[in-house]
């Protein structure tokens, strides 16, 4: 695959993007196109490495060593047809994807990996700006109906796979737009709306009928849904929201990062003006937790104007490569430098939040903390412990609180009578079926907090379970066991 030796003609791209202190003048994306030689190039790095191990990394299963080759071939076309096999929406993970595939990469074990997430979204953007991507409405209807609560990655995703099967598929949305996590908590200048709505043109084109504003259990009762449908999908997210029951932590100015990220996407958007609690200007603000919600948390605050952005981590600093601890393929935990990070944040490792402090006026003023180490016992969990002599107070009149989530919300599951595992999650009967046989779950609702890129997987694979349950087998493709794609 790629060029015979290309691997060791061209050094490995990183996406070219416009400096920080330009580009956090406002919310657009900052990423400068490579020119479609460069990309050429980078296709050209993908080895003939006999076993794509980048297979396995990707929970998609992408056939990624084949569309490089056609990159390098210049056969974009083609490149796209092979990416879409896969990949209902390549343009979200080439955008938000944290590359498993790219840490798996056979090359990556002595060189840097292929640019493999930079290839794939210049893959769908080519397809994009040269019209290659229309509307395929199956030829075929089946009577069959199918109900898809969410229009998140998975509930998208599901809905696509089960229109091209030809049934007809309803989305519905709570919220007054579509996309879920993608349009409000992914900030823009990481993906732009417009990405997700040229995608939606397509997927209405194609007869999937989507509406908003509408939350079942309240405003549809969920039995009235289960006899007006053949199959139910829930691809409700995981939403709880873990909380930080510490001292002062009702005061005005800490905030969950699921709700300051929601209200500044919906401000960008000018469906309405800040609101002061959630606003960072002038302010110092600290953000617990060390995740991609923590990154978007920094990035958000400082295009609004904060004073300072400090990042809290309660786990050690992780290594700069990869430990003996996580060998390849597998994914390691080594230390991330987002481009939130670059453009204005200081980092704090192994430390935990004591207290919240508020003012007269029931407004936190700043935050008490201790060190912590973490002590390693055969057999059994890590145990934290604090040090010694380590407090320490910050100043912080904006606290945001990215700790991700626990779970599902329950009231809707309970509604159509099914059960939740010792995780909080959904429980299923057989994969994506749950104990009722018309009920199907998908993405983080099933499977907890998880990536973009599960979320389509799961959306596609729930997506053959119904099929085969409406029709007897399915004419959707699925991954085995082993992670390829099979026919049924």
């Amino acid at each position: 695959m790629g060029k015979i030796k290309g691997f060791m003609e061209y050094d490995r791209l990183k996406e070219p993007v416009i400096e920080p202190k330009k580009r956090i003048g406002n919310y657009n994306e900052f990423t400068i196109a490579p020119k479609t030689e460069t990309l050429q190039e980078q296709g050209a790095r993908c080895m003939d490495c006999g076993v794509p191990f980048c297979h396995s990394g990707c929970p998609l299963g992408n056939l990624i060593p084949d569309f490089n080759d056609a990159v390098y071939q210049n056969e974009w076309q083609r490149a796209l047809t092979i990416l879409h096999s896969t990949n209902n929406f390549p343009e979200f993970t080439g955008r938000l994807c944290p590359a498993p595939c790219e840490e798996a990469c056979v090359l990556g074990i002595v060189n840097p990996p292929v640019s493999i997430e930079l290839i794939e979204k210049y893959i769908v953007e080519r397809g994009f700006s040269e019209g290659w991507i229309k509307p395929k409405p199956p030829e075929h209807r089946t009577n069959k109906t199918v109900a898809i609560i969410g229009s998140g990655p998975a509930g998208l995703a599901a809905a696509q796979q089960l229109n091209r099967a030809g049934h007809t598929v309803t989305v519905f949305e709570r919220d007054n737009k579509l996309g879920g996590l993608l349009r409000y908590g992914i900030p823009d200048f990481k993906m732009e709306k417009s990405v997700i709505d040229r995608r939606l043109e397509i997927l209405e084109a194609e007869g999937i009928e989507f509406k908003c504003n509408i939350e079942i259990g309240k405003d549809i009762e969920a039995s009235q849904l289960e006899k007006k449908f053949d199959a139910v999908i829930l691809a409700t997210g995981a939403t709880i929201k873990r909380q930080m029951p510490i001292p002062g932590a009702d005061l005005e100015g800490v905030v969950q990062a699921m709700d300051f990220l929601p209200h500044n996407n919906k401000a960008v958007d000018g469906q309405h003006d800040h609101e002061e609690k959630y606003l960072a200007e002038n302010k110092n603000v600290i953000v617990i937790g060390g995740g991609d919600t923590g990154s978007d948390c920094i990035g958000t605050s400082n295009r609004q104007g904060a004073t300072s952005v400090t990042n809290f981590e309660i786990m050690p600093k992780p290594a700069d490569s990869r430990t003996e601890e996580h060998p390849w393929p597998y994914w390691p935990f080594k230390l991330k430098t987002s481009s939130s990070h670059e453009e204005g944040s200081h980092r704090e490792w192994s430390i935990l939040t004591k207290e919240f402090v508020g003012d007269d006026k029931g407004h936190v003023k700043s935050l008490k903390t201790v060190e912590v180490q973490w002590k390693k016992i055969p057999g059994e969990r890590p145990q934290l412990i604090e040090k010694k002599d380590s407090e320490k107070e910050w100043p912080c009149e904006l606290a945001l609180l990215a700790l991700g989530f626990t779970g599902p919300e329950k009231s809707l599951p309970e509604q159509f009578g099914l059960s939740f595992d010792e995780r909080g999650n959904i429980r299923g009967e057989n994969d994506y079926q749950t104990l009722k046989a018309n009920i199907f779950t998908a993405g983080d609702c099933r499977r907890g907090q998880s990536l973009i890129v599960w979320a389509i997987s799961e959306g596609r694979e729930a997506a053959h379970q119904v099929d085969t349950y409406l029709m007897g087998s399915s004419v959707l493709p699925q991954k085995n066991k082993a992670g390829d794609l099979v026919a049924s």
